[in-house]
């Protein structure tokens, strides 16, 4: 992290003191210099922020130089490390250097020498971050479980996906029905260490009540009639991998307390038998309607709502993200327009208005279904508003923009095509558009603007 003059921070710890002075006036002119007696006031220093490279004896007071290099690497890994050391302790400098500092240094040292260390240190800090920020501009430009969207919340949607895809803790997703919940569930699933491992859906609501315990738990031979095998359920057949418990609901309370005692002992019992099977499974659970106002009419378990809410995941409907729009009709062009000729490719910028309007209560499912039946009963190259189908009504605030919404639309736009004409560059974009970049910076995460118009998608 640099400070707003730009000069890199640079720690020195010794326990020497005129080391550190010595340091310290060689390097104050082009850097933040900070110092530090001993590995307390090391940690301490990093902790706080802003360091860059750490330039520390091998030997300190209260730690061995080796284990607070590891140490260091563990609160900022980005830190570059200087050794220095004398010539009786060169095979600990070895040793950290196999541990991740960047150079040794020995005493008697030259200060010249010191400086140029130091300086290729920091050029490789400076080149190691801009790595990993092309990696991230790599990873968020594949598209992931057919997610794509420019907007805000969505982004946050994508960040919290790869956060808790590593935990094995309950998700719980709630959003509206069709706003894309199980695309989210089988993404944190494919980005999990269990990603190898089986991904089973149980809806909810479209099994009767008298078959869920069977359905989740499986039953022996002779449980009920005509049961003439034993037969596992879906809970046993993840056993592995990710349970996703879709409309979660719709389950009957008595059901619930049932299903709760499996999520937190891992175990349960067929219907018909006594022997305990263990599992290893994360459940992932989706619901549409608000579980808290179910809660309050004892229709759904607070332990158990509880239970799944560890990393809650909300999905904004289609109403709310309109930018996406237009990406997802698209999107969904391509996908289903196949490979017979004469079928759309795009949308007239009248027909594209039309749909920008509709409130979209089916939300990306509808969405999809109209694309769909579209490609199939069009055969113009290229869709207008005599294609779409009737009774598609404007938003329900009358179909007028209000007046934040088309100054965001007309910013939207017009920073959109400043940034395409000069392929991305946020310099000279904010050159033209005569704004500072930060500035620019602001604007296009307000508007879900990303480099030359791209749609930001959730990485793999």
């Amino acid at each position: 992290m640099v400070d707003s003059n730009n000069q890199p921070g640079v720690l020195i710890v010794d326990d020497e003191r005129n080391v550190r002075r010595v340091l310290s006036m060689a390097l104050v002119d082009d850097h933040r210099v900070f110092t530090a007696r001993n590995a307390k006031g090391a940690l301490d220093t990093v902790r706080r922020g802003g360091m860059n490279v750490v330039l520390m004896d091998v030997l300190l007071p209260d730690a061995d130089g080796v284990s607070l290099l590891q140490e260091l690497k563990r609160i900022d890994p980005t830190l570059e490390v200087i050794m220095v050391t004398a010539v009786k302790d060169i095979q600990t400098a070895v040793r950290a250097i196999k541990s991740g500092a960047y150079e040794y240094v020995l005493k008697p040292f030259v200060v010249d020498e010191v400086r140029n260390v130091i300086h290729r240190a920091l050029e490789r800090h400076r080149l190691s971050l801009e790595v990993t920020g092309l990696r991230g501009e790599l990873d968020a430009s594949r598209p992931f479980e057919s997610m794509l969207s420019r907007n805000r919340r969505m982004r946050d949607v994508f960040q919290l996906i790869a956060a808790v895809a590593c935990s094995d803790g309950a998700v719980l997703i709630q959003g509206e029905s069709g706003t894309g919940k199980e695309l989210v569930a089988r993404a944190v699933h494919n980005r999990s260490r269990r990603r190898n491992e089986p991904f089973v859906v149980i809806n909810c609501g479209a099994v009767p009540r008298s078959l869920m315990e069977r359905e989740l738990f499986g039953h022996n031979r002779g449980a009920f009639t005509h049961a003439t095998s034993s037969l596992p359920g879906k809970l046993e057949l993840a056993d592995g991998g990710t349970v996703f418990l879709d409309d979660i609901d719709s389950m009957d309370v008595g059901m619930q307390a049932k299903l709760l005692r499996a999520i937190q002992h891992k175990e349960f019992e067929r219907l018909g038998g006594n022997r305990l099977i263990r599992v290893d499974i994360r459940f992932v659970a989706a619901c549409n309607k608000d579980l808290q106002e179910l809660i309050r009419e004892g229709r759904f378990r607070e332990d158990l709502f509880f239970r799944l809410n560890v990393f809650p995941v909300t999905l904004p409907p289609l109403r709310d993200r309109r930018e996406d729009i237009p990406i997802l009709l698209n999107h969904f062009l391509k996908i289903h327009r196949g490979a017979g000729s004469g079928r759309p490719e795009a949308f007239s910028k009248k027909a594209l208005e039309k749909l920008m309007q509709y409130d979209w209560p089916g939300n990306i499912r509808e969405l999809e279904n109209l694309v769909l039946r579209i490609s199939t009963v069009t055969r113009r190259r290229k869709v207008r508003v005599r294609h779409l189908p009737e009774g598609l009504a404007p938003r329900s605030g009358g179909g007028a923009l209000t007046l934040k919404e088309a100054v965001q639309g007309f910013e939207r736009k017009f920073i959109g095509d400043v940034l395409e004409q000069v392929r991305g560059s946020r310099r000279e974009a904010a050159e033209r558009l005569g704004i500072h970049r930060n500035t620019l910076r602001g604007k296009m995460e307000r508007l879900g603007l990303r480099d030359q118009n791209r749609p930001t998608v959730c990485s793999q």
